[in-house]
């Protein structure tokens, strides 16, 4: 069983309580690591005050050396990193080795952007009292960011946080997710070998409610939270005076129109369906479809959901595998039952077999079942028709209290548009589904789906905080 240690105050430790992470597919334990306690963390909080002088001082060259460096690695070591992430999320090797991907890509986003952080000159004469003034703007690390990222992208997500923070200059600590915080283990032992001041990148599996600390502290300047809404605003309403950034989880829609030709989307719509089981904050979870296109489609998107191949995720072939946990299997199946009492249809699929659920496709839903209404997080689909009318659509993309991104199948620029300028997300998609992102754009949601965004650049400028020099 290999061991990861705590990485903190640029070192490797251990504390008096281990955590054992499961294989999620065996259930059987494959790995320790150790749990910071609030001692720990608040050495490493006062650590990185200390140090946060030698961040502030970085060039962007050097940031940059870094970056890349830490990019360079992950790509030689994708094979190892993906296969960890594999085992400690039950996400299929093929999904895992484009996470490891995304995650050298984000870094290597993150080295561009160091070369042109925001600066601005103002000319101040365009009042009297200005005329002979100006002012040069320069931007700032905002100080100590704390990262709190979940199970499903385990690297990537974190990535997401550590990589803009070190091109910004702040130093940070990351909480990973409980379930699975090796792959950021193992990514700490590359960022250690970097060029960058120790102690600037923290990793620090924790317990909840040592992770709130992050929250309460006063010397932590920023929170970047992914994770549930109902955790996440609960941790805004404790955030104190410091700036948070939450990503929170959706409830994606997807529209087809009336030209679309079905067969050519349908891979598609099925991989925003099903890829990682669901277990995607833009999970394409609802389908309105015109009512002209509603029968070919259900045929279609139900002939290549069944071929589905399910298995152990390490195999090259696996498509499908367990969820994260038993709790969330009986979950998702519970929902799945509650929506048939209340009359919805199964097309296919419906059943678990331990933490595995059967690809599931569901119509005859609507707002009074939670397959409809919540956030699944699971392998479940519901797919309804629409009257031809792109309003009509809309409005039903509208009809919940999530707003991360959705999609739209569409060959007319005035319906694309009317999309565009009033389905109420942080991002639509044109012909594909909402489970697409590339990791350069600004990406995050309104309403319940969170505050801000993620998206590297987007990041760097939550870090930073101008300051004006008037002369």
């Amino acid at each position: 069983m290999e061991n990861f240690k705590i990485y903190a105050k640029g070192k490797f430790l251990i504390s008096k309580q281990s955590l054992i992470v499961n294989n999620k597919y065996t259930l059987k334990p494959f790995s320790k690591t150790w749990l910071a306690d609030e001692n720990l963390l608040n050495q490493t909080i006062d650590f990185c005050q200390k140090i946060f002088s030698q961040c502030l001082a970085l060039s962007s060259y050097q940031k940059k050396e870094a970056l890349l460096y830490i990019s360079q690695q992950i790509l030689i070591q994708k094979s190892k990193l993906a296969r960890l992430l594999s085992i400690e999320s039950a996400k299929p090797i093929t999904y895992a080795l484009a996470e490891i991907e995304r995650s050298a890509n984000a870094f290597y986003i993150a080295a561009e952007e160091c070369s042109r952080l925001p600066k601005e000159y103002l000319s101040l004469d365009n009042v009297p009292n200005g005329i002979g003034v100006e002012g040069i703007v320069k931007y700032f690390p905002i100080g100590i960011v704390a990262g709190i990222s979940p199970f499903n992208f385990p690297l990537n997500l974190a990535v997401h946080k550590i990589a803009p923070a070190i091109a910004a200059g702040c130093p940070i600590i990351l909480k990973p997710a409980s379930y699975t915080p090796l792959s950021t283990l193992a990514l700490a032992k590359i960022i250690h070998n970097s060029n960058l001041p120790k102690g600037m990148v923290n990793i620090l599996p924790m317990e909840r409610h040592i992770g709130e600390k992050l929250v309460t502290n006063n010397n932590i300047k920023l929170l970047s939270f992914t994770g549930s809404p109902e955790i996440g605003w609960d941790l805004k309403s404790k955030s104190g005076k410091k700036k948070i950034v939450l990503e929170l989880g959706g409830n994606a829609g997807v529209i087809v129109s009336k030209n679309v030709n079905v067969k050519k989307i349908i891979n598609k719509c099925v991989y925003g369906a099903f890829a990682y089981s669901g277990q995607i904050c833009i999970h394409a979870q609802r389908f309105f479809i015109h009512e002209e296109l509603f029968n070919s489609f259900i045929k279609e998107f139900k002939n290549a959901t069944v071929t589905l191949k399910k298995g152990n995720p390490l195999h090259k072939n696996t498509q499908l595998s367990n969820l994260i946990d038993e709790k969330n299997a009986l979950r998702v199946e519970a929902w799945i039952k509650e929506a048939v009492s209340k009359g919805a249809q199964i097309i296919c699929g419906g059943k678990r077999i331990g933490n595995y659920i059967e690809p599931t496709i569901l119509t005859n839903t609507n707002n009074s079942m939670k397959v409809y209404s919540e956030e699944i997080f699971g392998p479940v689909i519901c797919v309804e028709k629409y009257d031809g009318d792109i309003k009509t659509a809309v409005k039903k993309i509208n009809d919940t209290k999530y707003g991360l991104q959705c999609g739209v199948f569409t060959d007319s620029i005035s319906e694309l548009n009317y999309c565009f300028n009033t389905i109420e997300v942080g991002g639509v998609i044109h012909n594909h589904v909402p489970t697409l992102r590339f990791d350069a754009m600004p990406y995050g949601g309104i309403k319940e789906s969170g505050l801000g965004r993620e998206g590297i650049k987007y990041a760097i400028f939550d870090m930073l905080e101008p300051k004006i020099l008037v002369k």
